[in-house]
């Protein structure tokens, strides 16, 4: 897997030295930001008002048209991710309101996910903090440490079929519909759950009404079903790479794990546009409130930072394989790692 070789590492700054430097990315353009909406929202719309269309002359029409159409639904949720992040306007009230009214369609509660989400830009890459927002990740040690069963149980999880068939049905479709991991965090999170779903509950509802319950669930399954997989396959990737970066806390600083715990996943131009730059995750790690239309432009002016991690797409299908953080090699390794290591020490 094609990563930064340690030549190239000793040219880079000391990770903590680049918020300074990246600082003024952070500015986010009005004009531009309303127009990536635009342009995004837009397509999205025609899209699913012609896969409708497309149901009366074959199906199978109409679930080609949804694949685009789920691609503009990702690139809607990374519009998202970065009112979130508080960087697509100046204006907190803007990002926020933008947010919640973009989480009706990406079915996806804004305060609920961008408080996972804080917390897992906080931890990512510590072994003593593992919190929400994040894919579970075991060492090799603490997998061996499980019973027969919990390490069947976490055998599955693991699975390609759950993680990227049937999770992100689950998680966007079911999950999301309660704020199951702020249970007791207070009003705003089931505020924002049970607004969307209310948001959720209104269109469905006229859209229903329009086409009919079983041509509305075909339009409708397979867009958020289909940019789900899409979702989860990116931020998958971004993170689970055989050389990515985890460490205990008193070794964890978190600028290290944004530049090494967080790959740069180089895609072709189209994808790269309708994934809005998020395989820029290194830098996006690094400083999280550049809009997303400015990461290119720090690889640009940074040229260091482009071999940092990179994966291209063919590399990172291997890293299906890849289940267990190794402490011994710091590498994430697969299940047959630890079978290796109980038998060396039995």
């Amino acid at each position: 897997m094609l990563q930064s070789t340690p030549a190239e590492t000793e040219k880079l700054p000391p990770a903590s030295a680049w918020m300074p430097l990246l600082a003024k990315y952070r500015e986010p353009r009005f004009s531009r930001s309303l127009g990536e909406i635009g342009i995004t929202l837009v397509p999205f719309l025609l899209l699913w008002g012609a896969a409708w269309w497309a149901l009366s002359v074959s199906v199978w029409l109409s679930l080609a048209i949804c694949i685009p159409a789920a691609g503009f639904l990702v690139r809607l949720f990374a519009i998202q991710h970065d009112c979130g992040h508080g960087s697509l306007f100046k204006q907190k009230w803007l990002n926020d309101w933008t947010g919640r009214a973009l989480g009706i369609l990406t079915v996806t509660p804004y305060d609920v996910w961008r408080k996972a989400h804080a917390l897992h830009h906080a931890s990512s890459g510590n072994l003593d903090n593992r919190t929400v927002g994040a894919i579970h990740t075991l060492s090799v040690a603490e997998y061996n440490a499980l019973s027969k069963f919990d390490r069947l149980k976490y055998r599955l999880f693991r699975n390609p079929i759950t993680l990227f068939v049937v999770g992100p049905a689950f998680v966007f479709l079911l999950q999301n519909r309660l704020p199951v991991e702020f249970w007791k965090g207070g009003w705003r999170y089931w505020v924002s759950a049970m607004g969307t779903n209310a948001g959720i509950a209104v269109i469905s509802g006229i859209l229903i009404f329009a086409m009919g319950l079983g041509q509305f669930l075909i339009v409708y399954l397979t867009i958020t079903i289909v940019a789900a997989t899409i979702g989860v396959w990116l931020f998958y990737v971004q993170h689970q790479f055989e050389d990515t970066h985890w460490a205990k806390s008193g070794e964890w600083q978190r600028d290290d794990a944004a530049l090494y715990g967080s790959s740069h996943y180089t895609l072709p131009g189209a994808l790269r546009w309708i994934t809005a730059n998020i395989g820029i995750h290194h830098v996006h790690h690094l400083n999280s409130r550049i809009p997303f239309y400015r990461l290119p432009q720090v690889l640009k002016d940074h040229p260091v930072l482009e071999n940092v991690k990179k994966l291209s797409f063919w590399q990172s299908l291997s890293c299906i394989n890849l289940h267990l953080w190794d402490e011994q090699s710091q590498k994430l390794v697969p299940f047959s790692r630890a079978r290796q290591f109980r038998l060396a020490t039995n």
